[in-house]
């Protein structure tokens, strides 16, 4: 065999165990969700440890490279947790989780998911405060955690995600007041109704002002 044969079946043999290193990371990843969640419908069935490659489950979308990125289990009837984990698929771009029965708060290592264009996560019952680590998202362009059960205060830091164009936060128990600078900026009411704590000029028509340390 050729020098330039065997460097070339050497660069295969390379590629080869990275994918399959991503696929295992990925893989594990996604089972340890499946570990977490209860699945009365059977939509996880598929999503079987001992396939090296996770590209071949239900609701798992993956790209030329075999990197998943897509989830969609909407509507799935999910009960259970989100899990840290889900911060090491690196490429995805499409987390859609929305419409289950899913508890616990928001894991802030979603804010290492780069890739991501949408965030889908309303009407579960989800807690706790929403992470300021969602700031790193800065191809996010929705972002949707509408009816559940979160409280805290609206990180100032999301004002940075200057690509979004949709934000739905209404319908939790946020307090405080509402960041008005940046890409928050261009939000109406609507973005924010139903928090019964939360005050701002866009909820009350005149001078924002903060309601104090009783914010959680």
């Amino acid at each position: 065999m050729g020098i330039r044969a065997l460097f070339h079946l050497l660069l295969v043999l390379l590629f080869s165990a990275l994918a399959s290193t991503h696929a295992n990371t990925e893989g594990d990843a996604l089972y340890a969700l499946r570990r977490a969640v209860k699945d009365p419908q059977g939509v996880l069935k598929s999503w079987d440890p001992t396939l090296v490659d996770p590209c071949t489950w239900f609701h798992v979308t993956c790209d030329a490279d075999n990197r998943v990125t897509r989830l969609d289990l909407g509507n799935g009837r999910l009960s259970g947790r989100l899990v840290p984990e889900l911060g090491k698929l690196e490429r995805l771009q499409y987390l859609e989780v929305y419409m289950n029965n899913l508890v616990g708060p928001i894991p802030k290592e979603l804010g290492g998911l780069k890739s991501l264009i949408s965030l889908d996560l309303y009407h579960n019952n989800l807690t706790g405060t929403i992470p300021s680590s969602l700031s790193k998202l800065t191809n996010l362009k929705f972002l949707r955690l509408n009816g559940n059960r979160l409280t805290g205060r609206i990180p100032r830091e999301l004002t940075k995600l200057g690509n979004l164009k949709i934000l739905d936060v209404s319908n939790n128990d946020l307090c405080g007041t509402i960041p008005t600078s940046g890409s928050l900026s261009k939000f109406t009411e609507e973005s924010f109704v139903n928090n019964p704590r939360l005050e701002g000029p866009e909820l009350m028509g005149f001078v924002r002002y903060d309601v104090g340390g009783d914010c959680k």
